[in-house]
């Protein structure tokens, strides 16, 4: 049979996706069931493991199907990239609402009434989905709970004019292997959530993205950039902004930083005999 890629696929030995019978072998198929994130970022790990590896993260308002529980554990497929993996359940809502709004900001937080003097009750990372049911002018009142302060929130599917500027809002940001906030980013999560704001698709990996846009011919000529494209290696991404300026979520500094291009090319290929593999412009 076909060779499936398990992150983009939920199949195991004993389960497998309704969509996949004919395709793979299980020992039963499920159609899954529509559930939603109810915490600000969720932990998507390869396994059912608080220790597991971390894989990526599902973030607030995004929906997902749903195709096993057990023991606290949710094996899960995104709606948002396709990404398959294992959620811890508390984590995770029956009861959906449609979003409304999107967070524009790197961070907001969730308060439990409009006072900014109160403990707030969670945070919800840059372009998590909420649905407001009210507002008091400076906040946000969320169906599911708690307020979030008004101007960090844009209606849905309202574009930010430039990713190179989204990405530099995640400046100095820790570096966290299958991260997508600013408490944590890795290399092709800084480029998924940057053009999210933008209200542009991108998959999750940086093998996956090297399919995105168009390509652009590029032979070690930087004069051929153009600010906004995304530049990929061997398991690493980035974005040219201007000849002095590339940024990318760096696994060497342990943050997101800015740096030339030609000094981050130099360096990879330098540890790992890898050049640049392409250029891809959005």
């Amino acid at each position: 049979m076909t060779a499936f890629d398990k992150r983009l696929h939920p199949f195991r030995e004993d389960l497998a996706a309704e969509y996949l019978r004919g395709k793979i072998e299980a020992d039963r198929f499920t159609p899954g069931k529509r559930r939603q994130i109810c915490s600000g970022h969720v932990p998507l790990r390869r396994l059912p493991d608080p220790t597991a590896p971390l894989d990526t993260e599902l973030l607030f308002g995004e929906t997902v199907q749903l195709y096993d529980e057990r023991d606290g554990w949710s094996w899960v497929q995104s709606e948002v990239d396709g990404y398959v993996g294992y959620a811890e359940s508390r984590m995770i809502a029956e009861t959906l609402s449609i979003p409304t709004h999107s967070v524009i900001v790197p961070a907001t937080y969730l308060y439990p009434e409009p006072d900014l003097k109160i403990a707030p009750i969670d945070w919800l990372p840059m372009t998590a989905i909420v649905n407001v049911c009210e507002s008091t002018g400076k906040h946000c009142k969320l169906t599911s709970g708690g307020w979030i302060f008004s101007t960090h929130l844009a209606p849905i599917n309202t574009p930010a004019p430039d990713h190179c500027d989204v990405a530099r809002m995640f400046l100095y940001s820790p570096y966290l292997w299958g991260g997508k906030t600013t408490a944590g980013i890795d290399c092709s999560g800084l480029l998924q959530v940057s053009l999210a704001r933008c209200c542009k698709k991108i998959s999750r990996d940086s093998d996956m993205q090297q399919g995105a846009g168009w390509p652009v011919e590029y032979d070690g000529d930087n004069r051929v950039l153009q600010r906004g494209d995304l530049v990929f290696w061997r398991g690493h991404a980035g974005i040219w902004i201007d000849p002095q300026s590339f940024i990318h979520a760096s696994a060497t500094d342990m943050l997101v930083t800015i740096e030339q291009l030609d000094d981050v090319a130099a360096r990879i290929e330098a540890a790992s005999g890898d050049p640049i593999l392409c250029v891809r412009r959005v």
